[in-house]
């Protein structure tokens, strides 16, 4: 059974800055189902609606910053379920929040209160997990401490696919570990040259660490491009209930442009028929 297929937008977030609607459409084109937003690009809802009403595209799910949520929950939630979105995902955390500083167990209390709310407007709240929460507090990794001091019934998952993989575990496992708790699985595949942990993954996403970057740098790729099984992770999806699956990919490789990347990834599902 194959799943529907959406895509994250930040995938193609200098496209949509620069022609968001000719985006949409062409994301619609490509062969995807949905959407997941991160950003809405200075548009309203009701004209974000309309775009995707128009072009036949599921509103999925929204990342949206979880400093955002709680200075505004409850706005930012109705204006993504004014659009249609069934979901929304606390995307990352800063340094001061993360696994292992004083302010994750904030962290903790802070995603409580926002999963209130979204229960509060008929809104699910994801978690959408990067590698720093698979640091161990005493036996349990951070993530799983997040997952059982929230129940499921107030947050539910967004397992990112390349992130457990770059944290040492077995994706498809630890899908299959939240059943029915995993109602939207990340694809994301990457390329190391021996196989092992990227250096500097972040700096492709974003954030500077510091160091100089080396050009031959290990990258994100298109899905089934890279190290990551994909079949096995997407039987793992269909086994632990998953509705959606959503690719991203956060940069394209060297020579690469972000469209044809993220139509690349579209291409090898269908191949396996999704």
């Amino acid at each position: 059974m194959a799943l529907p297929v959406a895509l994250q937008l930040y995938s193609v977030r200098d496209e949509l800055e620069a022609d968001f609607e000719g985006t949409i459409k062409l994301v619609k084109e490509i062969g995807y189902d949905g959407v997941e937003f991160a950003g809405l690009y200075d548009r309203s809802a009701e004209e974000v609606k309309k775009i995707l009403d128009e072009v036949g595209l599921v509103p999925v799910s929204a990342h949206v910053p979880l400093d955002d949520l709680v200075e505004n929950a409850e706005g930012l939630v109705a204006e993504y379920k004014a659009i249609g979105c069934e979901y929304i995902a606390v995307p990352y955390l800063t340094e001061e929040r993360r696994p292992g500083t004083d302010g994750f167990e904030r962290t903790i209390e802070d995603i409580k209160k926002i999963a209130d709310v979204c229960k509060s407007q008929g809104i699910k709240l994801l978690y959408h997990n990067h590698d720093f929460e698979f640091e161990k507090i005493g036996d349990e990794y951070a993530l799983d401490i997040l997952y059982s001091e929230v129940s499921a019934d107030r947050l539910e998952t967004e397992i990112d696919t390349c992130w457990v993989g770059v944290a040492g575990e077995n994706p498809s496992e630890y899908i299959l570990k939240y059943s029915g708790r995993a109602p939207i699985v990340h694809l994301k595949d990457y390329y190391t040259k021996d196989e092992g942990k990227p250096e500097k993954l972040y700096d492709l996403i974003g954030i500077d660490d510091g160091e100089e970057e080396e050009e031959e740098e290990s990258i994100f790729r298109p899905v089934g491009h890279g190290v990551q099984d994909m079949p096995s992770i997407l039987d793992a999806s269909v086994k632990a209930g998953a509705k959606w699956v959503v690719v991203e990919q956060d940069k394209p490789e060297i020579g690469e442009t972000a469209v044809n990347s993220v139509k690349l990834s579209r291409e090898y599902l269908k191949k396996l028929g999704w």
